[in-house]
């Protein structure tokens, strides 16, 4: 079995993928077919023993649609750094004289030379030895992008002459001049625009597809045969041009993720022993540290090695405020440097970056149908025929059975046929879907299908993990108590004083609490750590011990006094440090893993929002999850759960309420976010487990992200219930009208190709859906 991947141009609505898809499936060999049209692609499963693929592209060209074949010519890419443009242009000239070299594109950005071509292998290696090019390895996806937008010149060109003609013929007409003088305009403005739907609909006919091309030509023809030259002029003009505004709408949908791609560079500045060098990021791999100056975009996911800036991450994460990053710290490829030098440990290939990984992802969700588009598709096929027929019964029964005139029932009819084009019904869902994924994809939202955005809105409980979800998942010191006369600050210069010795996540917690109150440590000296206990350290003369109840009591050093303060501290099952010096317990600290501060308001939102029930999930203690629950607003805690108890307790939710979201980041929430009717994991801080197996992921771990996603779901789902209602009435008005005569065919165009324009523009309103108060 071979796995075919076609790029398909001149595709404008799914009825127009539905007529490939069918002519495709009926060849030999082909196991099954589907075709995006709001991708452009075609994804088929064929037997190479039985068809061929050359078969299946003269199956798509058979229907009135053209493959982008120059995307599967072979394609190499050449070095152009340190060529001035006069070579550049020499070196083109060259290359376009060598048979089986099909396109050449230079990139000057990027250093870069393309070109495409049927040579063999080794042909190519002679011509690069000859020519003395550099290769770069083509291990990187596509970068010229979308293919030439459909609003192409051509077609504008094409169509401001047919509205020219049939104004002028019009003009004429108003002025009483006689209809030979009258028809010439007439018929160069029917030829120039409709020709190539005429192209198409002959096409469709053999095929016995009714497609919009189809009844367009039958319209345009019927109303030639009956002498309405003008109304055919006008039909073929506005037809084209609504076209080529749909074309350009479905366009800007199409380019909605051409702007991710070409976030990261395709060259990296390689630090070696020897100094640094460019090269391309496919030849980077994982382990290598790679140089970024201010200004720059990161190419690569890394972890800083040295250096500090700020770094823009909106284009993956969505925050809206640049991230300080220092030694220690991740970052992403496509995000932009600010300030300073960074040096960067790579720490993913271009191909498994996140980058990459939200292309992939955002592309796949384009190309999945939600249910409401698999429901249209269904009825559009039934729909269209039924209409056809009765036009037709309703062009010959009134002249045979009542004595009507036939061309004024044909006329109707014609208007009829018009009219039953679906293909306002049908682009009303997948449009408004795309735009949505795109702008969710925008904030670092990434979706994995159109089902799950459609559903989002559905959803009456989510139930959440705490540590990493609900909490930052890292220690943070949540109290500091001073004692014996010591100040806040002195407690924590102290504090901080031994801690910077010590790489312990509490030593960490504390050392970072410090720091943000602007308290810089000191140095200590004989420091001596005491596994599982504490440190002792000298500070201006001065021994001082930090660590656990147990280390005090059995160094004798603990004050009764301290007691009641450990006391409250335990029994919220928090973690309790003590700092004392040789004679006194001087502060104690409270530290847990701290609530995010947006948890509160984000439950309250979603209550708002149509979310009737929240529940936690934990691994941890019943005390400390109770603590939790209460401190954010929760309905329902679950403590002490392995990830299979989670996962049964998803499943009675689900039982109980039907639609359970569970939003979780680590690998034993894996498992219940694959049984939750929607799963959403927190992407930044998230397990690579919990992200592929979730349906949702927030690449920001940012709460309010939920509230986004359950108003886009229902700004999302309204729109296309505006949609589909939209499009259903003004197809019955007309139905209605058409009958008695009172709709004309010019009228009828212009209703069916407005209504689709307005389901188009009306979708991508979700393009412009605004962040939640907090991001």
């Amino acid at each position: 079995m071979k796995r075919l991947n076609l790029s398909v141009t001149g595709m404008d609505c799914a009825d127009c993928a539905s007529h490939v898809e069918k002519a495709v499936s009926k060849l030999s060999g082909v196991h099954s077919v589907s075709v995006n049209f709001m991708s452009g692609q075609l994804q088929a499963e064929i037997d190479p023993e039985s068809v061929l693929e050359s078969d299946v592209v003269g199956a798509v060209k058979s229907t009135g649609y053209a493959v982008d074949e120059l995307k599967d010519l072979k394609e190499n890419h050449f070095l152009i750094q340190g060529l001035d443009r006069k070579k550049i242009h020499s070196l083109r000239k060259k290359l376009k004289k060598i048979a089986g070299i099909e396109k050449i594109n230079l990139n000057y950005n990027s250093d870069r030379l393309t070109v495409r071509h049927k040579l063999p292998e080794t042909d190519m290696d002679s011509l690069v030895k000859e020519l003395g090019l550099q290769s770069i390895p083509n291990t990187r996806r596509q970068e010229d992008g979308v293919r030439t937008s459909p609003f192409s010149r051509k077609n504008f060109i094409l169509t401001t002459l047919t509205g020219v003609f049939t104004i002028i013929g019009l003009f004429l007409q108003q002025l009483d001049h006689p209809g030979l003088s009258v028809l010439p305009f007439y018929l160069i403005a029917i030829v120039l625009g409709g020709y190539p739907f005429a192209l198409k609909g002959l096409k469709e006919a053999r095929h016995f597809t009714l497609g919009m091309n189809f009844l367009m030509s039958i319209a345009v023809i019927g109303a030639i045969i009956i002498g309405e030259w003008a109304e055919a002029a006008m039909v073929v003009f506005l037809f084209s041009l609504a076209q080529l505004l749909e074309s350009a709408s479905i366009h800007r949908a199409r380019r909605s993720i051409q702007s991710l791609i070409n976030l990261a560079p395709h060259m990296a500045l390689l630090k070696s022993k020897t100094g640094t060098m460019e090269k391309p990021v496919e030849e980077i791999s994982a382990g290598d540290v790679i140089l970024i100056k201010p200004g720059n975009r990161i190419p690569l996911d890394g972890e800083v090695v040295m250096g500090s800036s700020r770094v823009n991450q909106a284009p993956i994460t969505g925050e809206s405020l640049p991230i300080e990053k220092q030694q220690g710290d991740s970052v992403f490829a496509g995000t932009l440097n600010q300030d300073g030098v960074l040096e960067i440990k790579v720490t993913k290939p271009f191909k498994d970056s996140t980058l990459s990984r939200i292309i992939h992802l955002v592309e796949e969700a384009q190309s999945q149908r939600a249910p409401v588009q698999q429901i249209v598709e269904k009825f559009a096929r039934i729909y269209t025929p039924a209409v056809v027929i009765f036009a037709f019964l309703l062009a010959i029964t009134p002249p045979l059975l009542w004595g009507g005139q036939f061309d004024v029932w044909f006329y109707r009819a014609l208007v009829l046929l018009v009219i039953s084009c679906p293909c306002a019904l049908v682009i009303s869902t997948p449009v408004t879907l795309v735009s949505a994924l795109t702008n969710a994809a925008r904030l670092g939202i990434l979706i994995k299908g159109g089902a799950y955005l459609e559903n989002f809105h559905k959803l009456r409980v989510l139930a959440f993990d705490k540590t990493g979800t609900l909490t930052y998942g890292k220690l943070s010191v949540l109290q500091t108590v001073p004692l014996n006369g010591y100040s806040e600050a002195e407690v924590l210069k102290i504090a901080a004083s031994l801690e910077s010795n010590s790489e312990h996540a509490v030593a960490a917690a504390i050392s970072g609490y410090a720091d943000s109150k602007g308290i810089k440590p000191i140095k200590t000296q004989n420091f001596k750590a005491q596994p599982g206990r504490g440190a002792e350290a000298n500070l201006n003369g001065e021994t001082y011990y930090i660590g656990n109840h147990r280390f005090f009591e059995e160094n004798g050093r603990c004050d009764p006094k301290v007691h009641p303060h450990l006391e409250k501290i335990e029994a919220k099952k928090q973690t309790a440090v003590i700092l004392g010096n040789s004679s006194d317990v001087i502060a104690v600290f409270s530290i847990a893993d701290k609530i995010r501060p947006e948890a509160e308001e984000v439950i309250r939102l979603l209550r708002d929002e149509g979310i009737s029930r929240t529940v936690m999930l934990t691994g941890d203690n019943q005390v400390t999850a109770t603590s939790i629950s209460e401190g954010v607003g929760m309905d329902e805690v679950y403590a002490d759960l392995l990830p299979e108890n989670k996962v049964e307790t998803i499943r009675k939710l689900n039982d109980r309420f039907e639609n359970v979201g569970m939003v979780g980041d680590g690998v034993n929430d894996a498992p219940a976010l694959a049984v939750a009717t929607i799963g959403i994991s927190m992407g930044v801080s998230g397990s690579d487990a919990a992200i592929e197996t979730s349906d949702i992921s927030l690449m920001k771990d940012d709460l309010y992200n939920l509230v986004y996603l359950k108003r886009l779901s229902h700004k999302t789902s309204r729109i296309i219930r505006q949609n589909i209602f939209l499009s259903l009435f003004l197809k019955a008005a007309f139905l209605i009208l058409a009958i008695p005569g009172i709709a004309t065919l010019w009228m009828a165009v212009f209703a069916d190709m407005g209504a689709s324009l307005m389901v188009i523009f009306n979708g991508l309103r979700t393009l412009n859906m605004k962040k939640v108060k907090g991001q």
